[in-house]
């Protein structure tokens, strides 16, 4: 499975929904495990994101069709970057 990290912005949409209904994150979250990408770990940020999700996921595919159907929804804007381990890294570059 690949590593991704996911950074995401909300929307104006997005930050009522998030201020009205907080938990909905979970829920999304939940939604997004369906789809068959684990979230690793997640964290709030302040700064130019909203938040930060550390994702794995069988393929390139797999995290694309989240990303777009979140996306699609109006809520939130993702940029996704994949990710690899330290050590492969190195050893990559061997």
């Amino acid at each position: 499975m690949a590593i991704y990290v996911m950074l995401t912005t909300l929307t104006d949409e997005g930050r009522k929904t998030v201020k009205a209904n907080p938990q909905r994150i979970k829920e999304v979250n939940q939604e997004v495990e369906k789809l068959g990408v684990k979230i690793l770990t997640q964290y709030a940020l302040l700064g130019q994101y909203d938040f930060i999700n550390i994702l794995e996921a069988p393929s390139n595919g797999a995290v694309s069709k989240v990303a777009l159907e979140l996306g699609a929804r109006g809520t939130l804007q993702t940029t996704t970057l994949a990710a690899m381990e330290l050590d492969d890294f190195i050893s990559s570059v061997k």
